[in-house]
């Protein structure tokens, strides 16, 4: 499977020519490829290629004196395989940003609906023109209203637009939008556990911390998040319960005990205790969140917090516990 979209670097001199015979010609024969202009110009001595294949796919090239820069959802031309691999926010800015117009341009080319969200398309790019994800990343949002049950598309895409606008885990583009995957179908439970990870960290943002994701502990895994402020560090690692239709669970209430005892014995435990077990629910319709919150069941870890978010961003939880962070201000609770 293909990862999201990164650039090869390459510390040679590339001419015209080379352009053409290295890349350009085994491309034609392999995929079809042509050389196109590019649809945006870049500056900073840098000379831009595009190529697009019979296949859709689709290649950008940047060169300069003694260095390159490769990105494609293609084949990759033999002269390049070695070349080391680097993220978008590891390379010139100028290369990043001209790779970064033509995709967008590209994405809502392809799908005009995503145009209405910048924000989500500039998080997603990675993905959205991916490999092998292109497709799926993309239903995901447009049939799937990002994992909100009982939810419009644009209600869902609105509540992540203000969420991705805000920046707070720019960042962290790559490694969390490539959590969504580039498989080629469609995973909605993967997916959605992935926007649960989004839905925490808009929860802890809107408390008022400052968030960073993925924290490697003592035991070498990784907890969620570590949410910090003046008097606050905490670690919370984050987990979704599939709704009941999806699981052999006999209901709501088993579905969140079973899905956090998986969590508790597994990473939580061999960590030792310390951190803040978030259940996110937002996958429940009203009728299973509305017996969960009813009985409120233990879920074998303190402090934990359970809850479910709605794309109008109002969120309903109960806690177990004591709980060291400060929510109030983000969600409701309704012990």
């Amino acid at each position: 499977m293909a990862r999201p979209l990164r650039f090869r670097y390459s510390p040679q001199s590339w001419s015209a020519d080379r352009v053409r015979q290295e890349i350009l010609h085994p491309l034609r024969r392999n995929i079809g490829a042509r050389a196109v202009s590019p649809r945006f110009d870049v500056n900073g001595g840098w000379e831009t290629h595009r190529f697009e294949m019979k296949n859709g796919d689709v290649a950008l090239f940047a060169r300069r004196d003694g260095e390159a820069y490769w990105m494609g959802n293609t084949e990759t031309p033999s002269s390049l395989w070695r070349t080391d691999k680097y993220g978008w926010r590891e390379i010139p800015f100028k290369v990043s940003r001209w790779a970064q117009r033509e995709l967008l341009a590209d994405l809502h080319e392809e799908d005009p609906w995503l145009a209405d969200y910048p924000y989500i398309s500039w998080y997603f790019l990675p993905v959205f023109m991916s490999k092998d994800g292109r497709e799926s990343t993309r239903a995901f949002f447009r049939e799937h209203a990002a994992g909100f049950p009982d939810a419009g598309r644009r209600e869902s895409m609105r509540f992540f637009e203000d969420f991705f606008r805000a920046g707070v885990l720019d960042e962290y583009r790559h490694v969390m939008s490539g959590k969504l995957g580039t498989s080629n179908h469609v995973d909605r439970v993967r997916m959605s556990a992935t926007m649960g990870e989004f839905i925490a960290a808009k929860l802890l943002a809107d408390a008022g911390y400052d968030i960073t994701p993925e924290i490697e502990v003592a035991t070498g895994h990784s907890l969620d998040y570590r949410a910090r402020d003046d008097s606050t560090n905490v670690l919370v690692e984050v987990t979704r319960p599939q709704p009941p239709a999806n699981r052999a669970a006999a209901g709501p209430v088993a579905a969140v005990r079973d899905t956090a005892e998986t969590k508790t014995n597994g990473q939580l435990a061999e960590h030792g205790g310390g951190a803040v077990l978030f259940v996110d629910c937002s996958s429940f319709r009203d009728d299973s969140w509305a017996a969960v919150k009813g009985e409120r069941p233990e879920v074998r870890h303190r402090p934990a917090v359970v809850y479910r978010a709605r794309p109008n961003g109002r969120i309903e939880a109960y806690s177990k516990g004591s709980v060291p962070l400060k929510l109030a201000d983000a969600l409701q609770f309704v012990d």
